[in-house]
């Protein structure tokens, strides 16, 4: 017989946030693995109960090491609740290995849904929620930050993103720079807690509010790119924008991908219209 793995939300601020299941699931669980351990006694306090199964730390740093053991408990039968310090795991936090290695097992995993900052700030951003990515933290490198960034670019879909405090200019500047200072945003800190604040505008605007410093949790969601209007901007206009670029500096990839941004033409067409200038020049 195999146990079950055990997927948990906890709140992302407030305690009153926690699925009702989640404080069930803490007093019937053979094992806890929480990514803070201490944090988990303070939310099983608060909730009013107490874990009666073995609890184990797994974080970042032990995940890999420590998934095996867990895989074996529940191929013999445990119940493994998993949580992390805010929202669902697996989004940006401990739990796909897990996962992963319970569904290599044949071992059965479920889930108690719970607050996700995502969601949360998607539905407060003010911003199409049709149709979303969510693209993590960016790479603490500016160089591999804007090379990520420049990736989605021309993304039509909304873009949410976590960020830390102490890199949140440097991200919106990176930002601005690549999807284009007016492309629409909205960042979101501190979601359900007292000072909760959503901040919206143009992404060159919150990268000026956010020079002075921001305290909290971060989440940023960014408008997709804009549907390009066809005849609006012909292959002439593209390949001088390109070239003016190119005059102040930027490479060429950057300069087409930043037209592309700017413009919602696919990089492609704007490639293709500065080969073209470049041919009859």
């Amino acid at each position: 017989m195999t146990g079950t793995l055990v997927l948990a939300g906890t709140p992302i601020g407030d305690v009153a946030d926690a699925p009702p299941r989640l404080a069930a699931e803490l007093e019937g669980a053979d094992i806890v693995a929480a990514e803070d351990t201490r944090r988990l006694r303070r939310l099983a306090q608060a909730l009013g109960v107490r874990p009666s199964g073995r609890v184990v730390s797994y974080f970042e740093g032990n995940e890999a090491a420590r998934t095996p053991e867990l895989a074996d408990a529940l191929a013999e039968g445990a119940r493994v609740l998993l949580v992390t310090d805010a929202g669902m795991p697996s989004v940006s936090d401990p739990g796909y290995r897990l996962v992963a290695a319970a569904v290599e097992r044949e071992v059965p995993v479920t889930a108690v849904p719970g607050p996700s900052a995502v969601l949360t700030a998607l539905a407060l951003s003010g911003l199409p929620v049709d149709r979303f990515c969510f693209e993590g933290f960016p790479p603490r490198k500016a160089g591999e930050r804007l090379a990520r960034l420049r990736e989605v670019a021309t993304e039509r879909r909304t873009l949410v993103y976590f960020e830390s405090p102490h890199r949140l200019t440097a991200t919106l500047e990176a930002m601005a720079e690549v999807f284009g200072p007016d492309r629409r945003a909205a960042v979101c800190r501190e979601l359900t807690k007292t000072y909760e604040e959503v901040r919206r505008g143009p992404l060159d605007e919150l990268r000026a509010w956010s020079a002075d410093g921001v305290r909290g949790e971060i989440t940023v969601v960014v408008s997709g790119a804009p549907e390009p209007e066809p005849g609006a901007l012909d292959a002439a206009e593209l390949a001088r924008r390109v070239a003016e670029r190119e005059e102040a500096g930027e490479r060429r990839k950057e300069a087409i991908a930043a037209v592309a941004s700017a413009t919602g033409v696919p990089k492609r067409e704007v490639f293709d219209a500065v080969v073209a200038a470049k041919h009859q020049s």
